[in-house]
């Protein structure tokens, strides 16, 4: 009787435990805990704030689809119920595919829009990066102006982005490249100036740029270099991170690889 009664508290327990871990998950604000449709929804919600557009824009990218491929289903299944009914289930899932890559886009574009020209504005694009091929620190060096370095590490080589004035940039990028090609011993370090002018990387195509860049290292090359990258950076003065863009990590996952 008294394990019965044991058990019986012990089985309480566990559901009470579970029942708190849900709760907590569903009220929680950390992104790593938000299911697929909490990202898609909190990214419309930030992309909406900015894009009045967006819902028109939305509604015309699922109904020119749907409306193409149920007119498809009628002319080749016309007096067929089940094949139309298949079809037209096929034209919904095809309007919701078109609807996310419309709203991906969008996003993108007006999370850049949001934070061009503030300082670290390059974090942003730096965060659309895949994240198991592209290892990002932002601000390894800040001038007193709060012009910013920041470094990515991966297929395409080492990449130090400068996101600020060029002129007062001019010299602290050359520091990095020379502290970053001494430590990694042969890996030569790329310098990135972010801007509008020629020569330069807009805020909105440098993860494209970054992307693209043909390949130069292999994934032992960029352990090894993510090694000697932590040695470096321990040896280094915590420089003043400036406030520059919130933390979308939730959005970011939702838009990535769509």
């Amino acid at each position: 009787m008294a394990k019965s009664e044991r058990a019986k508290a012990l089985a309480e327990k566990q559901k009470a435990e579970i029942k708190a871990r849900k709760l907590a998950k569903k009220n929680s604000t950390n992104p790593k805990d938000w299911g697929t449709f909490r990202q898609v929804k909190e990214v419309y919600r930030i992309t909406r704030e900015h894009d009045e557009k967006l819902p028109m824009v939305l509604l015309a990218s699922f109904l020119v689809p749907f409306l193409a491929v149920f007119g498809f289903a009628l002319w080749l299944n016309w007096g067929s119920w089940l094949g139309i009914l298949l079809w037209s289930v096929t034209a919904v899932f095809v309007g919701l595919v078109a609807v996310l890559l419309v709203l991906t886009r969008r996003a993108k574009r007006g999370t850049y829009k949001r934070y061009e020209g503030q300082a670290g504005s390059a974090e942003v694009a730096l965060s659309m990066l895949p994240g198991k091929k592209w290892h990002s620190t932002p601000a390894i060096a800040v001038t007193r102006h709060m012009d910013v370095v920041h470094r990515t590490l991966g297929p395409g080589g080492l990449i130090l982005i400068g996101d600020g004035e060029p002129g007062r940039l001019k010299a602290l990028l050359a520091s990095e490249r020379k502290k970053h090609d001494q430590i990694l011993y042969g890996v030569q370090a790329q310098v990135i100036q972010m801007g509008e002018r020629e020569g330069q990387v807009s805020l909105d195509k440098l993860a494209d740029h970054i992307r693209k860049l043909p390949k130069q290292l292999t994934d032992s090359q960029i352990d090894e270099a993510k090694q000697r990258l932590r040695s470096l950076d321990q040896m280094r003065p915590k420089a003043p991170i400036p406030k520059g863009p919130v933390n979308l990590k939730g959005a970011h996952k939702a838009m990535r690889g769509r």
